[in-house]
C-alpha cells in the first residue's frame, strides 16, 4: 500500500491533479466514502452515522454495534466529563467499523419536543447543548476520529425540512441556535461541520456564504471541511462558492464533471475556488490518514466490539441519564422486604426499544429489555408477572427473531434478480442472509443489476403459540407478501403514501392469518424498484429503496387492559413501561401531539386506580403527555421515571435505578409541558408556505415558561434523588481581568448531602440581566457543575465559572438584519443577578455581580 500521501505537500499535490480528478474529490463514490485518486496515492476515508453509536457502512447487511443513550439522555447527565468519555468510547467503535469520521454530534435546539429528531439533540438550552457537544467532540477527536457537528443551523424540525426557511431574528439566531455550535467551536474545534437541509434568510444553509464563510470561517476561525447532509446539496456553483467542500452522498448529482465544467466555462465558477475546496478536502483526508493509518490503509472490514468493561461503561452512562421525576411516599427504590409481588405492565417492557429512528438507528449487538433488566435487578426473592396492557407500535414489530432459513439459521434470504426485456425475472444473481426484516437498499446494491430489478425475501416463520397473527408490509418501491404460497398483502398494485423511509414510502398494509403453535410457515416477499403504479405516492426508489415486514399477535384491546388491571390489583407494586418507539420519533417527520400511542394513557389510568403504588417508566426522546402526574381527574401515580432511549443496556440501567443500586442524578435537559399549546414554539411548529416562523424568539423552553408564568409538568433542570441536598455559603468573586474587555467570575457554594445514602447533585447557575431597555429572558443557564458521590452528611465546595458569554447578548439593533454577519456581542454595564439552585424553578441562593461603569465592552468572533 502506497502511503506517500501521508507526507505529501497538499498545495503541490493540488497542482498535480487533473481537473477531472479535482472535480471527483468534491463529491463521493458512494454513501459513506470520500473519493480516492489512485494515481497520486490519495486514499478514500470512510464515515459513519452517529450520534448514539456507529452503524457502519451498510443498512442492508448491518454489522451489529454498541448503541449508546440518545442525546437527551446524555444531556440529562449534566456531566461533560462523562460525555467526553462517551466520545472516547465512540471513537473506538468508529475505528472497528473502519471509519475515521463520525457524523455527530447533533447540537440543534429542542425548540419543540414534537421535532422528529428532538431525541438527537442534547437540550432546549444553548449553554447546556454547547457544553455537552464540546465534551463529545473532545472525546471523539482525542482518539483521532473526526467529529462532524450538525446540522448547521436551525434544523429544528422535520416538516418540509429541505425547502422550509427558518425565519428568526438575528439575535435569536446568535443567542439560541448558533450558540451551541459556537461553544463547541471555541472549546473543542470540530474538524468537520454538516450543513442543515433548510433555508436561512431565504438561502439554503449549504449555499449560504454568510453562514459558511462569514460566521464559520471568518468569525470562528474554523479550518476543517464542510459537508452537506445527505441530498442536502441543491446547486453546482452556488454551494461551491459559498464554502461547501463536499457533496454527500455519492455518486454526486450536482458535482459531475459535465456540470462543473459548464459552470467553469460560463464563469460561474473559477479554478481558484475549485482548488480551495479541494485543498480543504485533501488536508482533512491527510489529517485523518496520518492519525489513523491502520484504519485508512487497513482491510476495510467492519467488526463488532464487546467486552465486560464496555458493557459496564454503557450501563453507567445509561443510568446517569435517567431522571427521577416524581417519588411520593418513598415508593422507590424497590428494595428487599419492601414488596413481594411485582407487576410489570406495558408495551415497552419486553420490546427492544433502545434508540430513536432514522439515521441515528442502528442494529444493536444485544439489547437488555426493561423486563429482563428488572428481573435481573430484583433477583429471585420477588414474584414478577407480566401483562402487555396494550400495544404502542406504529409499525408492527419486526420478525427476525422468529424467522429461519436452511439449517435453522436465524433470519431470511434475500436474492437479487434482473428484469429481462419481456419483464420476467432473470436467474438469481446474488443471495444474502439477513437477520433483520427492515431491508434498506439505499446504500448498497450488488454489481451487475439492470436499471430495474427485483428481490425475493424468503424464510420460515415459527411461533410458539396458536393465535391470530397480524402481518404488515411497508415499502419504498413495490412489494407483495405470500404466506404458504397464498398472496396475503398486495402493496404493489395500489398504494397509499406514508412516512416510511423518510416520507418516501407507503403506509403499512396489513393482513391477519391464523398461526398454529410451532408450525413453520413459508414467508415470501417480492420487491421491485420499479416506480409505483400511480403518481400519488411519494416514494422515490432511485433515492430510497426498501421494504419492511412486521407482525404480532392480534389482541383484543379491552381484554388486554382488563388483564393488566387484574394483575395490578393483586400486586404489591406496579411498574408500567411505556413511551414511544423509533417509529414515532424519527428523522423525516415530526410528531403531531404529545400523546402516548395506543391505549397507554387508559392502561395507566386504570392500573393506577386499582394500585396506588404504580411506577411509570417512560422511554421517549423528548416530552410526552403526562396527565397521571398532575391531572386531578386522573389517578395520580406516586413515581415517574424518564428513561429516554438508553441503548443496549436499557433494561439494566432501568433496573439499577428502580432498585437503588444507582442513586438517580439525571436532570431534565428540557421542560415537559402539560399541553401542546404550552410549547413555546406553538403554533409555529410546521412549515407554512415554505416558512417556519420562530415567533417565540429568545423564549425557548423554560425561558418561555418563566416569562409567561406558565406551569409545566416539570421544569428544565428538575430531577430527584434518593437523598436530599442543601446549598449554603454563596460566594461570587469577580476576576480582576474583567476590567479589560473581558469578564470572568467564580461562583462558589457549599453543597451538603442531608440524607442517608450517597448521591450526586448538579449545581445550576442562572444569570439575569440588568434592565437597560433590552428584552432578556428572566433567567438563563450560564454554568453548572456536578458533584459526584457525596456520602451522607458530607460537605463539598462547588465552583462554577462564568465567562463573558454569561453576561453578553447579541446586539444587532444598530445594524441591518438583512445579513447574518451584522452585529456584535455586547456586555452592558450594570448589576447582574446570579441564581443558584437545583433547577430553574428551584433557586436556593441569590447574589449579584456587577459590570462597573467603563467595564462594558463588545466583540465579534469567539
Amino acid at each position: 500500500m502506497d502511503r506517500s500521501f501521508l507526507d505529501a505537500d497538499i498545495s503541490e499535490l493540488v497542482k498535480e491533479l487533473s481537473l477531472d480528478e479535482k472535480i471527483s474529490l468534491l463529491g463521493a463514490p458512494n454513501w459513506w466514502n470520500t473519493q480516492s485518486v489512485e494515481r497520486l496515492a490519495i486514499p478514500s476515508i470512510r464515515m459513519s452515522d452517529g450520534p448514539n453509536g456507529v452503524r457502519g457502512s451498510s443498512h442492508f447487511v448491518s454489522t451489529p454495534a454498541q448503541c449508546l443513550p440518545c442525546a437527551t439522555s446524555l444531556g440529562s447527565t449534566f456531566d461533560p466529563e462523562l460525555i467526553q468519555q462517551a466520545g472516547v468510547y465512540l471513537a473506538e467503535e468508529a475505528k472497528i467499523k473502519s471509519s475515521v469520521i463520525l457524523l455527530a454530534p447533533t447540537c440543534n435546539i429542542q425548540r419543540s419536543p414534537l421535532g422528529g429528531r428532538a431525541f438527537e439533540s442534547f437540550s432546549e438550552d444553548p449553554h447546556l447543548s454547547g457544553a455537552m457537544a464540546a465534551a463529545y467532540v473532545k472525546g471523539l477527536q482525542s482518539q483521532g476520529v473526526a467529529a462532524t457537528i450538525k446540522h448547521f443551523v436551525c434544523n429544528d424540525q422535520e416538516h418540509e425540512r429541505t425547502a422550509a426557511e427558518s425565519v428568526l431574528s438575528d439575535r435569536a439566531l446568535r443567542e439560541i441556535y448558533l450558540y451551541p455550535f459556537m461553544i463547541a467551536q471555541r472549546d473543542a474545534q470540530p474538524w468537520a461541520y454538516m450543513t442543515s437541509y433548510g433555508r436561512l434568510r431565504g438561502i439554503h444553509c449549504s449555499e449560504s456564504h454568510d453562514l459558511l464563510q462569514g460566521v464559520l470561517r471568518a468569525d470562528w476561525k474554523f479550518d476543517g471541511i464542510v459537508i452537506s447532509d445527505w441530498f442536502g446539496t441543491y446547486s453546482v456553483d452556488t454551494s461551491i462558492n459559498a464554502g461547501l467542500d463536499l457533496e454527500m452522498p455519492g455518486p454526486p448529482r450536482w458535482r459531475s464533471s459535465d456540470l462543473i465544467k459548464h459552470c467553469l466555462n460560463s464563469q460561474k465558477l473559477y479554478i481558484p475556488m475549485i482548488n480551495e475546496r479541494v485543498t480543504n478536502l485533501l488536508r482533512f483526508v491527510q489529517h485523518q490518514a496520518r492519525l489513523n493509518p491502520e484504519v485508512v490503509y487497513g482491510d476495510g472490514q467492519e467488526r463488532t466490539r464487546d467486552s465486560e468493561e464496555g458493557r459496564n461503561f454503557c450501563r453507567k452512562l445509561a443510568a446517569e441519564g435517567i431522571v427521577l421525576l416524581k417519588n411520593e411516599g418513598g415508593v422507590l427504590p424497590i428494595q428487599p422486604g419492601k414488596y413481594k409481588k411485582v407487576a410489570v405492565i406495558g408495551p415497552n417492557a419486553k420490546d427492544p426499544v433502545y434508540s430513536g429512528g432514522g439515521s441515528a438507528f442502528l442494529k444493536a449487538s444485544y439489547v437488555v429489555t426493561p423486563y429482563a433488566g428488572i428481573l435481573e435487578a430484583l433477583g429471585k426473592d420477588y414474584d414478577v408477572r407480566y401483562e402487555v396492557g396494550c400495544y404502542a407500535h406504529k409499525y408492527l414489530p419486526t420478525l427476525e427473531r422468529f424467522l429461519s432459513i436452511h439449517d435453522n439459521k436465524p433470519g431470511w434470504v434475500c436474492t437479487f434478480y434482473n428484469h429481462l426485456s419481456d419483464g420476467s425475472l432473470s436467474e438469481p444473481l446474488h443471495s444474502y442472509a439477513l437477520q433483520d426484516t427492515r431491508v434498506k437498499l439505499n446504500d448498497f446494491l450488488p454489481p451487475g443489476l439492470t436499471e430495474t430489478w427485483s428481490i425475493k425475501l424468503s424464510g420460515k416463520l415459527t411461533l410458539d403459540k396458536t393465535m391470530d397473527y397480524e402481518l404488515g408490509l411497508t415499502v419504498a418501491g413495490r412489494a407483495k407478501l405470500w404466506i404458504n404460497g397464498k398472496l396475503e398483502i398486495d402493496n404493489w398494485t395500489k398504494q397509499t403514501p406514508g412516512d416510511f423511509f423518510y416520507g418516501q414510502g407507503t403506509v403499512e398494509e396489513k393482513a391477519v392469518i391464523r398461526v398454529e403453535a410451532n408450525e413453520s410457515l413459508d414467508v415470501l416477499v417480492e420487491y421491485t424498484n420499479t416506480k409505483p403504479p400511480t403518481d400519488d405516492i411519494s416514494a422515490q426508489p432511485a433515492l430510497m429503496r426498501g421494504v419492511r415486514l412486521g407482525g404480532c399477535e392480534k389482541i383484543d384491546p379491552e381484554e388486554s387492559i382488563r388483564a393488566a388491571e387484574g394483575l395490578a390489583a393483586e400486586s404489591d407494586v406496579v411498574i408500567f413501561c411505556g413511551g414511544l418507539t423509533p417509529e414515532w420519533e424519527s428523522e423525516g417527520f415530526d410528531r403531531t401531539d404529545l400523546n402516548l400511542p395506543g391505549n397507554q394513557h387508559e392502561v395507566i389510568r386504570r392500573v393506577a386506580k386499582v394500585n396506588k403504588k404504580t411506577i411509570v417508566v417512560i422511554q421517549a426522546g423528548s416530552a410526552t403527555y403526562m396527565p397521571y402526574a398532575y391531572d386531578l381527574n386522573h389517578p395520580a401515580v406516586p413515581a415517574i421515571v424518564q428513561a429516554w432511549y438508553l441503548g443496549n443496556e436499557t433494561g439494566n440501567a432501568i433496573g439499577d435505578i428502580l432498585t437503588g443500586k444507582v442513586n438517580p442524578s439525571g436532570k431534565l435537559p428540557l421542560t415537559l409541558p402539560k399541553r401542546v399549546e404550552d410549547i413555546a414554539a406553538y403554533p409555529n411548529l410546521r412549515d407554512e408556505k415554505r416558512r417556519i416562523v420562530y415567533a417565540e424568539d429568545l423564549f425557548v423552553g423554560y425561558k418561555h415558561f418563566l416569562q409567561k408564568r406558565l406551569e409545566p409538568v416539570f421544569y428544565f433542570g428538575h430531577g430527584l434523588s434518593y437523598t436530599t441536598f442543601s446549598l449554603s455559603g454563596l460566594s461570587i468573586t469577580k476576576d480582576e481581568k474583567s476590567k479589560s474587555n473581558s469578564f470572568n467570575a467564580r461562583v462558589s457554594v457549599v453543597l451538603k448531602n442531608e440524607g442517608v445514602v450517597p448521591g450526586s447533585e448538579v449545581v445550576q447557575v442562572y444569570v439575569s440581566y440588568p434592565d437597560k431597555g433590552i428584552t432578556h429572558p428572566k433567567m438563563q443557564l450560564r454554568g453548572f457543575a456536578k458533584a459526584k458521590d457525596l456520602k451522607p452528611g458530607e460537605f463539598r465546595t462547588v465552583d462554577v465559572s462564568l465567562d463573558k458569554y454569561a453576561v453578553a447578548y447579541w446586539d444587532s439593533h444598530t445594524f441591518s438584519e438583512s445579513s447574518i454577519g451584522k452585529g456584535v456581542w455586547r456586555v452592558a454595564e450594570g448589576e447582574y443577578g446570579v441564581h443558584v439552585g437545583f433547577g430553574c424553578d428551584k433557586i436556593k441562593l441569590e447574589g449579584r455581580v456587577e459590570v462597573e461603569k467603563g467595564e462594558g465592552f463588545a466583540w465579534r468572533g469567539i
